[in-house]
Formats: C-alpha cells, sequence, structure tokens
C-alpha cells in the first residue's frame, strides 16, 4: 500500500452563492484507506465530499477556491474535463438511485457510456462488478428484472456496482447507509471493508459507530471547518479537541 495521499486538499474555501459553505479545510487522504466525514447536519460534509469530484459544479452560483489535488493533479487546474473526474472518482448517494432499468443495464450504463460495445466484454464487466459490490450471488439470475424491485440495501450495492463498473480509483458515499436497516447496513459496512483492499473511499456518515467501525482516518467537521483530522482512534478515544469530544459522546449533534 502507498502511503502517498490519494487526495490532498489545501485551503479549500466554497461557497454557494454569498453564503460560504467551506472555510480553508485542508486534509490528505490516503491511498486504499476509508476516511470517515463526521458532523452535526449542516456543518459542510456533503460539500465537502462533492467538492472531490466536482459534482457541486452543476449547482448554479457554486464556486471554490484553494486546491483539490487528485494523485499530484488539480481537479481544479483550467482544461481539466469534470466528467473524467466523476469516471475516476465515483459517487455513491444517500437514498439508492438505480435507474428504472434491468439490473444488468444499470451495471451496463457506464462502460456503454465510455464506448464499451462488445455484448461479452460487457457480461464479463457485469458480471465483475456485481461481485465487487457482494451481490452476484443475489441477482444472477435475475439481471433482465427490474432493478426497482431489489430491497433498499440491494439497490444501495447495485448503486456501488454500477460505480464500480467504470473502474474508479476512488469511491465517495455520501450517508450510503442513512435510508438502509441494521442487517442492510452491516453488509454495506462489510462490503466496504472488503473494497479497501482495491479502493480509496471518503465515506460521509452520521452513525458515530459505523464511522468507528469502517474507517481508518476521520474527519470532524463544524459550522463548514475541520475541527480535527487524524487516526479514527485516536478521534474516537482521546480527541484533541473539546469539541470534538463533546459531539463524540453525544453532548450535542
Amino acid at each position: 500500500m502507498n502511503d502517498a495521499p490519494a487526495l490532498d486538499v489545501r485551503g479549500l474555501d466554497a461557497w454557494y452563492g454569498p453564503t460560504q459553505a467551506l472555510h480553508h479545510i485542508s486534509l490528505a487522504m490516503a491511498e486504499q484507506r476509508i476516511t470517515a466525514v463526521i458532523g452535526p447536519s449542516g456543518c459542510g460534509k456533503s460539500t465537502f465530499i462533492r467538492c472531490l469530484n466536482r459534482i457541486n459544479d452543476l449547482i448554479p452560483g457554486f464556486r471554490v477556491s484553494g486546491h483539490v489535488e487528485f494523485k499530484g493533479q488539480d481537479l481544479y487546474a483550467r482544461g481539466i474535463d469534470p466528467i473524467e473526474i466523476r469516471l475516476r472518482i465515483g459517487m455513491v448517494f444517500q437514498k439508492p438511485n438505480p435507474f428504472p432499468k434491468s439490473i444488468y443495464d444499470n451495471v451496463a450504463y457506464g462502460p456503454r457510456l465510455s464506448g464499451v460495445k462488445d455484448p461479452a466484454r460487457l457480461d464479463v464487466m457485469v458480471e465483475e462488478s456485481l461481485k465487487k459490490a457482494a451481490l452476484w450471488d443475489e441477482v444472477k439470475d435475475k439481471l433482465r428484472q427490474s432493478a426497482l424491485a431489489l430491497s433498499g440495501g440491494q439497490q444501495q450495492r447495485l448503486c456501488i456496482a454500477r460505480s464500480l463498473a467504470v473502474e474508479p480509483e476512488v469511491l465517495l458515499l455520501d450517508e450510503p447507509c442513512s435510508a438502509l436497516d441494521p442487517i442492510a447496513t452491516g453488509r454495506i459496512e462489510e462490503l466496504l471493508l472488503d473494497l479497501k483492499k482495491s479502493y480509496t473511499m471518503v465515506i460521509v456518515t452520521h452513525n458515530m459507530q459505523q464511522a468507528a467501525r469502517v474507517s481508518d482516518t476521520t474527519a470532524f467537521f463544524m459550522l463548514g471547518k475541520l475541527v480535527e483530522f487524524g487516526p479514527t482512534s485516536q478521534i474516537f478515544t482521546n480527541p484533541r479537541d473539546k469539541v470534538t469530544e463533546d459531539y463524540i459522546t453525544g453532548r450535542f449533534g
């Protein structure tokens, strides 16, 4: 494993129109590690991770300053194609959002968009992605059925498979378990720990126990500022900042 950062954020500020949402955020996220982003509602967690693949660019009036480097390349430099970035840095959202298509077509969507036409190759890509998302055994006999017939947890794993199908290097997950029951949540957490062997991941979560279970490092945000960042074990057992301690122990949030 390489300890050089996959993502290196330096002096990141972000605004929605006149409202500043992030204030001078700096942190480096190592390859093949899981970084949890925690903090109370409205503290800038989702804004932050959406800056990492420029999906906020789609919001009118949004702007940033500072640097987000991905493997040494500034993602906000002139001439960088945001669509190319989003292929390399995939995103899974809070609510499972499968397309109203078959299970197969959901996973094949990205590769087809990237120009893959060969049916045999698509079959392999779909199978491999579903296996990586720990869903293959459950759906291999119903690939042509609607993805909307799957349970919530299965739909979320399908969305992870869909993201993996375009072979990203980083996976961003914005509260991926908040709409799921505890059993489905447990399966997603097991999956993330398995995927860490091959991917760098950043997960926004409001669930302290989840952050403690799955992440290597944790970033605590408050009012658009990064209060503390460090190894998850240290953040949860011996935080340096009193505000972090108060949040972790449930005194507010």
